[in-house]
């Protein structure tokens, strides 16, 4: 296969590549360019041409990456980071950072309590960057870090990798949430907890912290269902008996919204650590630096145990 000279490539096709990947979708694409839907299937038939591949297969649902795209995808994302980093170096201050996504990976629980503070702090900062939400756990934040599909992750804590930088920003408690008509007032211990049936949050769906502390102590729960979302809880918790026990933090901010009342949680359950993770490759971005700055500050503004 004869060499193929990079001068005579449209770095734009990069961009192109990426927001097919990251929107799934030629017309969404487009919108997120600020180009006619037409010029991106153009550029798409392009790439295919300059990588000798498909790229992208149409389905019901808009268009799946071919193995070959999903190869390129973080080549593709840390070349473009590298040309804003160059870019950067030229226009310095947030002014530069005006058009840049920053992707922060977390789950629901930590978007439930720190999201808005968030937006907030960096629209002051850079109104100009857009932040993205994306749900992970420590499961997949670290490949998804090292796939650059997201810029920083925030969670329980991530496995050990010598590409990746860890902080570890805190630790916390549990709580328990409930129907603020079916509370029981001061009476809320150990046997009240254990006679209702419980609302389980879990990625998996079956066990959680609770049950296996519950399981040395030679004792159980009754589970009525369970979700992956702590933000289903308003609904879920409504007119039921049921409990949810969840971290603090978003524990105090689902109840804050008024239909849910919040109390320690009876039981004696280990502590949660939060992380903060990236790559040691983007540690010197201007932007990521910010985030990274504002997320600190909003999770210590939580009250977390250093």
């Amino acid at each position: 296969m004869n060499e193929i000279n990079i001068d005579s490539v449209d770095l734009n096709l990069l961009k192109v590549l990426q927001a097919l990947h990251e929107e799934g979708s030629a017309g969404r694409a487009a919108i997120r360019l600020g180009v006619t839907q037409s010029a991106v299937s153009a550029a798409l038939g392009r790439l295919r041409v300059l990588y000798g591949d498909h790229l992208f297969e149409r389905t019901g649902r808009g268009l799946r990456p071919t193995p070959k795209a999903e190869e390129l995808r973080p080549l593709v994302a840390d070349a473009l980071h590298k040309l804003r980093q160059s870019l950067a170096l030229a226009a310095a201050g947030a002014g530069s950072l005006s058009g840049r996504t920053l992707v922060l990976g977390l789950s629901d629980d930590h978007e439930i309590a720190l999201g808005r503070a968030l937006i907030d702090r960096l629209q002051a900062q850079a109104a100009g960057l857009r932040l993205v939400f994306r749900q992970t756990h420590s499961g997949l934040a670290a490949e998804m870090l090292m796939d650059r599909r997201i810029d920083l992750s925030l969670g329980a804590g991530i496995s050990g990798s010598r590409t990746l930088g860890r902080q570890v920003l805190g630790t916390g408690g549990y709580v328990c949430v409930l129907d603020r008509a079916q509370d029981p007032g001061v009476g809320f211990g150990l046997d009240e907890y254990l006679r209702r049936p419980h609302l389980l949050i879990s990625s998996g769906g079956f066990v959680g912290v609770v049950d296996e502390v519950l399981a040395a102590q030679g004792r159980s729960r009754r589970i009525e269902a369970s979700t992956s979302h702590f933000a289903a809880l308003p609904h879920l918790l409504r007119g039921s008996t049921a409990v949810a026990t969840l971290p603090q933090h978003a524990g105090v901010a689902l109840a804050a919204l008024g239909t849910l009342c919040c109390h320690p949680c009876p039981l004696a359950l280990p502590r949660y650590s939060v992380e903060l993770a990236w790559r040691h490759s983007a540690a010197q971005d201007p932007a990521i630096q910010l985030l990274r700055a504002q997320v600190i500050e909003a999770v210590q503004e939580l009250g977390l145990t250093p």
